[in-house]
């Protein structure tokens, strides 16, 4: 079983007001198969000595380095703690605070020493995070799916959700005028199928739509058709197309994971679109400086950031202007780290992505709300 505790985005925002004069970030590969642990330990204990090598360099206080240390030995040794993991370990240490994010997508070995925590890659977990509600329906069955990244598909149990069409209209009401119990035509059937699929709209709407997860389908064209004019609980355009009387919760998100990951793809090529449109209009860009000083007065709407590099150096808190720094030590931090941490907080829609999938591979692209 894999455990996770992913922070919001407006977490990460306020994560990134933190200050200390000394902030240990630590992205580390684990396993939830608690045998195979041991390695990732080894591995953390490698990075903190990483990470103190570079305060001693900066002469930073050996009391305040003790006091991190503790923490992590502590950290080390709560074996309770090492044997509930996911594929990836964040810790975001102080000399008087830790705080561990376990996450279900896996992430490189990373060590950043700073005024502040370094946290794009938390970025990336809340960007696609592959958490999705299916909703399998037909004339016989209805059930809604959870799918998240970490745990088992399960059905959710969903107050005055009807069992299906007869619960709703009857059975008499299904058969034709001979009482044979065959099915009337698929026109004369429609009142009926629209009773029914208001019936699921109301139990599904106060659940729905106020979910941040995106609603899949799995039904086939009529029943979808009727959904979409009937229900105003948006759904993906993309379905799990036929009958999913036969199909387990298992089976259901194998077959949502290609739709979630063409979801996420439609999401980097609108940006790719709107940053093309906007950019005729002065009002995109890939360059950090300008980016930096649209994130510190509110200036940005969209912004894709390389999940992997890192560019040193420190952004004028009042000003936003940029100070690039020569390599990474324990005074400087990651310049698009804190762009993306003043622009959540500003409102700004931030997915930390491949460079590959930014606009000409930079380190960042931004869409403004304004002329730059």
């Amino acid at each position: 079983m894999y455990y996770v505790d992913i922070p919001s985005a407006k977490e990460i925002g306020d994560l990134n007001l933190v200050r200390s004069d000394a902030c240990i970030s630590i992205y580390l590969p684990t396993t939830p198969l608690s045998r195979e642990i041991e390695q990732s330990k080894i591995n953390l204990g490698n990075l903190v000595k990483k990470a103190v090598a570079q305060l001693e360099a900066a002469e930073f206080d050996k009391r305040r380095i003790l006091l991190l240390q503790e923490q992590f030995d502590d950290l080390l040794a709560d074996d309770e703690f090492w044997n509930h993991q996911a594929n990836s370990l964040t810790i975001l240490a102080t000399p008087t605070s830790l705080r561990t994010y376990r996450m279900a997508n896996k992430l490189k070995d990373a060590v950043e020493v700073s005024d502040r925590s370094h946290l794009k890659p938390l970025l990336r977990a809340i960007t696609f995070p592959h958490t999705a509600h299916i909703l399998a329906l037909s004339e016989n069955a209805v059930r809604l799916i959870e799918l998240t990244s970490d745990l088992p598909a399960r059905e959710v149990s969903v107050p005055e959700l009807p069992e299906d069409l007869v619960a709703v209209v009857g059975e008499a009401t299904t058969k034709d005028y001979s009482g044979m119990g065959n099915r009337p035509s698929v026109q004369g059937q429609k009142p009926y199928l629209a009773r029914y699929v208001r019936k699921i709209n109301s139990a599904l709407r106060p659940m729905l739509m106020r979910s941040d997860r995106p609603l899949i389908l799995a039904t086939t064209k009529p029943l979808e058709a009727l959904f979409r004019a009937i229900s105003a609980i948006p759904a993906l355009p993309t379905i799990i197309a036929g009958n999913p009387e036969h199909l387990s919760e298992a089976e259901l998100a194998s077959a949502a994971r290609p739709v979630l990951d063409a979801y996420y793809a439609s999401q980097i090529k609108d940006f790719h679109d709107l940053f093309e449109e906007r950019a005729g209009q002065n009002r995109a860009t890939t360059d950090i400086s300008d980016a930096a000083r649209l994130a510190t007065f509110g200036g940005i709407d969209k912004l894709l950031i390389d999940i992997d590099s890192v560019v040193d150096g420190f952004v004028d808190d009042e000003t936003g202007e940029v100070t690039f720094g020569s390599q990474g030590d324990a005074i400087n931090y990651g310049i698009v780290d804190e762009i993306a941490g003043r622009a959540l907080r500003s409102g700004a829609k931030v997915m930390a992505v491949r460079k590959s999938d930014i606009p000409g591979s930079h380190d960042l692209a931004v869409i403004s709300r304004y002329p730059i």
